[in-house]
């Protein structure tokens, strides 16, 4: 685990990942071969939030050949793309792994997380009870309509970069450069912390 996750971000209201869970991932890494680094977006805004963004964390990291490396803090976002007020806010989070499957694998895997907590996709923007996105895979950069890599939206969203931002303050985005510039672009209205909130690295 590189410094940047077991010092966390400036911020003293973000606690950094104890060192007894750092070697215990670090440790877990041994069975994975040649792992690839993953970021994962998640987001709710149905039914309990905070208790599916923890189960989404412990779905993936029950993925054979997926190992979860930090887990940002928790973000109260207003929907995008609808009319204010019309539904309720999300509850955002990042996720940082370390993985063997290759990025269709991965989506497959989302995409399984997100049913088993009843994602519906009838309507575009419309509330769901999870939100599973791939925003970046290694460095890959892949306009293939399945899967386009990175997320085609991840630059725009304080959301996505916030939160990626508090976990790995050095972090890139394939093809759009540093995750701190991004974020300096990008407006943060209705996107807030939420120190009261908290989601755990799975043991």
């Amino acid at each position: 685990m590189t410094a940047s996750f077991t010092q966390g971000p400036s911020d003293p209201t973000v606690q950094p990942v104890p060192a007894s869970v750092v070697e215990q991932v670090d440790a877990a890494d041994t069975t994975l071969s040649n792992p690839k680094r993953a970021v994962i977006s998640i987001g709710s805004n149905l039914g309990n939030r905070l208790e599916t963004l923890q189960g989404a964390i412990d779905a993936l990291e029950d993925t054979p050949g997926v190992r979860i490396k930090a887990v940002s803090p928790v973000y109260e976002t207003e929907p995008w793309g609808v009319e204010p007020g019309s539904q309720p806010s999300y509850y955002n989070a990042v996720v940082v792994l370390k993985t063997t499957l290759p990025p269709s694998s991965l989506l497959e895997r989302a995409h399984a997380v997100e049913e088993a907590f009843n994602r519906v996709r009838d309507q575009r923007w419309g509330p769901r009870t999870l939100d599973v996105d791939i925003v970046a895979y290694a460095d890959v950069v892949s306009a293939d309509p399945h899967l386009t890599l990175p997320h085609p939206r991840a630059h725009e969203r304080a959301f996505v970069l916030a939160p990626w931002h508090d976990v790995d303050p050095d972090a890139q985005l394939p093809g759009r450069g540093a995750v701190a510039e991004l974020l300096g672009t990008v407006t943060r209205v209705g996107v807030e912390a939420r120190e009261d909130l908290e989601l755990r690295l799975p043991e």
